[in-house]
C-alpha cells in the first residue's frame, strides 16, 4: 500500500497538479484583496515599499539557509541551487491547507537529489521546532521591551509563550530531540536517521533563524514607520519583531489555514494597532502578507528558472 502511494507521488503529472494548484492559491490571496491591496499601496511610498519587499525576500532565503544547515547535519549537504528548489518550491505546499503538503513536497523534490525523505522529513520538522524556539524567545525577551511594563488589556493569553520557549529548549537538546526523530520515524514505520543531530547543526540553524525574524521584523518596522506611528524607534522595533514572532506562532499553529493566513494577521493587526491604531494596522498588515507571498513566489520562480537553465547547461 505504501508502496503504491510513494508512486503516485512520484508521478509527474501529480507533482505538475500540485505545483499549479499551490501557484494558484498563493496568487488567489494577492487578486482576492486587490482593491484594498491598491488602497494600502497608496498609502506606503515607494522606496519604504521596496526596502519592506526587500527584507521580505531576505526573510525568506533566510528561513531556507535554517533548514539547509540542519538537512547538511544529517547529511545531505546540498549545493545551494538544488537546495534553493527544493526549498522555495516546496514552501508553496503551505498555500494549500495542512501542513503536511509542505513536507510532502520538499521530501518528493529533495529524492531528486539523492537525499532519502525521511531525511529530508526530519530536517524540515527540525527547522521549524528551531524556528517556534527562536520566535518564542524573541516573543518573551523583545515584546516586553516594547510595551515597557504596560498591561494590555485582552493579551493575557500571551502568558503562555513564558512557559513555551524553555519547553522547545528542552526539545531542542540532542539527547531529547535525537530519541524523539526516532520514535517518530518508526511510528512512521521508516528507517532510523545514520546522522545524528548535532549542537553545531543546531546552532547553525538557529543563526540564521534568528536573522529571518530579524529580517521580517524589520519588514513590519518598515512599514509601520511609514503609515505613521505613535512610539519611538525604539519600542516600535521591538514591538515589529515581537509582534510578528508572535503572529507567526499563532498562526503556524492554526494548521487548517493556508500558510498562517487570517489567524496571523489577526494578532499582528492587533499588536501594530497598539503603535498605530487600527487602521494603519490594517495596511501594515495587508502590505507585510502581500510581500512575504510575492517573496515566495519571485524565489520559487527563480529557483525553477535557475534549475531549467542548469539542465539545458547539462544537456
Amino acid at each position: 500500500m505504501l508502496s503504491r502511494v510513494l508512486a503516485v507521488l512520484r508521478s509527474p503529472v501529480l507533482r505538475a497538479g500540485f505545483l499549479l494548484v499551490a501557484l494558484a492559491l498563493a496568487v488567489a490571496y494577492v487578486v482576492r484583496d486587490r482593491a484594498a491591496i491598491a488602497d494600502a499601496w497608496s498609502r506606503l511610498d515607494a522606496g519604504a515599499v521596496l526596502l519592506a519587499l526587500l527584507l521580505s525576500l531576505a526573510n525568506v532565503a533566510l528561513s531556507g539557509a535554517s533548514w539547509r544547515a540542519v538537512l547538511a547535519d544529517l547529511g545531505s549537504p546540498l549545493p545551494a541551487g538544488a537546495a534553493a528548489r527544493v526549498f522555495f518550491v516546496g514552501q508553496l505546499g503551505r498555500y494549500i491547507p495542512g501542513t503536511v503538503f509542505q513536507f510532502v513536497a520538499q521530501a518528493e523534490l529533495a529524492k531528486d537529489h539523492g537525499v532519502p525523505r525521511r531525511r529530508t522529513g526530519s530536517a524540515l520538522a527540525v527547522a521549524l521546532l528551531v524556528s517556534m524556539t527562536t520566535a518564542g524567545l524573541l516573543v518573551t525577551g523583545v515584546l516586553p521591551l516594547a510595551l515597557q511594563g504596560q498591561r494590555i488589556t485582552g493579551w493575557e493569553w500571551t502568558s503562555w509563550l513564558r512557559w513555551l520557549a524553555p519547553l522547545l529548549l528542552v526539545l531542542l537538546v540532542p539527547r531529547v530531540l535525537n530519541p524523539l526523530l526516532r520514535v517518530l520515524l518508526r511510528l512512521a514505520r521508516q528507517e532510523p536517521l545514520e546522522h545524528r543531530v548535532t549542537v553545531a547543526g543546531l546552532l547553525a540553524s538557529a543563526g540564521w533563524a534568528m536573522a529571518s525574524w530579524v529580517a521580517v521584523g524589520l519588514q513590519v518596522f518598515v512599514l509601520t514607520r511609514a503609515v505613521g506611528s505613535d512610539w519611538s524607534a525604539g519600542p516600535t522595533l521591538a514591538l515589529a519583531v515581537g509582534g510578528y514572532a508572535v503572529a507567526w506562532l499563532v498562526g503556524f499553529l492554526v494548521v487548517l489555514a493556508p500558510a498562517g493566513a487570517g489567524a496571523r494577521e489577526l494578532v499582528l493587526g492587533a499588536v501594530v494597532a497598539l503603535a498605530t491604531g487600527s487602521g494603519a494596522a490594517a495596511v501594515v498588515v495587508l502590505g507585510s502578507r502581500v510581500l512575504l507571498t510575492v517573496s515566495d513566489l519571485v524565489l520559487a520562480f527563480a529557483a525553477l528558472a535557475g534549475h531549467r537553465a542548469e539542465v539545458r547547461r547539462t544537456r
